[in-house]
């Protein structure tokens, strides 16, 4: 399964001489909107370089243990204007100096997705410039192409693992419009896994961070679940999710007190168990690929179990690993802007007016 630049319909319209061209010419300004999910997030980049990045959260959510797709999209609307407007002031730019507008198109939740692309659209055609859509898997993958300083940014060919609470994938990239998902979740992402296991064990929402807290304290070992059996380099988490709340029932039954008791031994074992499951795949996409240069992207990236196992076969098996800077870990719009910027350059779209690549938010969107 292939993308690339215009991965929604499956054609790519550059060349590899055009995409060793991507190099900054002028200064040109990007006003990035990411509204896929539960943040409202609004960035400014000078080329690659982010101005500013001005997430705004969704405190409503945490008292039904999850995303309430329609409160998430009544809050978009709450939040999308003051976003927008703190990112340009903190960036000290003014809207008439934009060159693009960047926004998610999907994959994420309709409604969500509805606001950022209705406000996008209205000002892109307001301002007269282009509108650019941004696939939001892709974006995580071209965060690590944003200019940081002591970030080094991966060479092609890379191995991608995307990790969210929505998305798992395995992607190799070639260049930046060139990609091919080599594995991905047949059910429930990673981070789905995370907080529905924390969920079990009585944590808030979100759980998955707690589950990383409390594992630093806990043996990892303690207690063993079963990792899925899925064939080549697609994942699956419902299994295991069924294996902790069956664990968590049997336990209990024993002895009322048994999570309270042992949570940091309970929640190293998850992860570590989680961990295991992720870096079985990576390993063996290495091993047919022959690409030792591996990324992670996506929310759960954040995790530091994640993150000290990449460290670790870095130094064993000689991989060059690739961690993003931890705000650009979870959902934001640097990342939307520096695909946009991307786009921008390739498509030669300086002083062209208004023009929509694709306006078209999908909640479902398969690179």
């Amino acid at each position: 399964m292939q993308f690339s630049i215009d991965f929604l319909k499956g054609k790519s319209t550059l060349t590899n001489g055009m995409l060793n061209s991507i190099m900054p010419k002028n200064n040109t300004y990007i006003l990035a909107i990411e509204s896929s999910c539960d943040d409202t997030a609004a960035a400014v980049l000078l080329n690659d370089k982010t101005l500013s990045n001005v997430v705004a959260g969704q405190a409503v959510h945490k008292q039904y243990g999850g995303v309430v797709p329609e409160l998430a999209s009544r809050a978009h609307q709450q939040n999308i204007v003051p976003v927008v407007h703190e990112a340009l002031r903190l960036a000290n730019v003014k809207k008439e100096d934009l060159a693009a507008i960047a926004f998610t198109s999907g994959p994420g939740l309709m409604g969500s997705l509805l606001v950022g692309t209705s406000f996008a659209k209205s000002l892109a055609m307001g301002l007269n410039i282009p509108l650019i859509d941004v696939n939001h898997m892709q974006a995580h993958i071209l965060a690590h192409f944003i200019e940081e300083e002591n970030y080094s940014k991966p060479r092609f060919p890379f191995l991608a693992m995307t990790i969210s609470g929505g998305h798992t994938q395995i992607v190799k990239v070639s260049n930046y419009f060139e990609m091919e998902v080599l594995g991905q979740t047949i059910d429930d992402a990673v981070g789905e896994a995370f907080d529905k296991s924390a969920k079990i064990l009585g944590l808030p929402y979100p759980g998955g961070p707690l589950i990383d807290k409390y594992a630093k304290l806990g043996n990892p070992k303690a207690y063993k679940f079963t990792k899925p059996k899925v064939d080549g380099l697609n994942f699956s988490f419902s299994g295991f999710k069924t294996a902790v709340l069956y664990f968590y029932q049997r336990e209990i039954a024993k002895d009322p007190q048994f999570v309270a008791n042992n949570l940091n031994d309970i929640c190293a074992s998850i992860q570590y168990t989680i961990v295991e499951i992720l870096m079985d795949k990576i390993k063996k996409a290495v091993k047919e690929t022959g690409i030792k240069q591996v990324a992670i992207g996506g929310g759960v990236s954040a995790n530091s179990g994640i993150r000290e196992a990449l460290k670790t076969a870095e130094d064993k098996y000689g991989w060059k690993t690739y961690i993003p800077k931890f705000e650009y870990t979870t959902d934001n719009a640097a990342m939307i802007g520096i695909v946009g910027y991307l786009k921008y350059s390739a498509e030669n779209l300086e002083n062209t007016g208004f023009k929509e690549t694709r306006v078209m938010a999908q909640s479902r969107l398969k690179l």
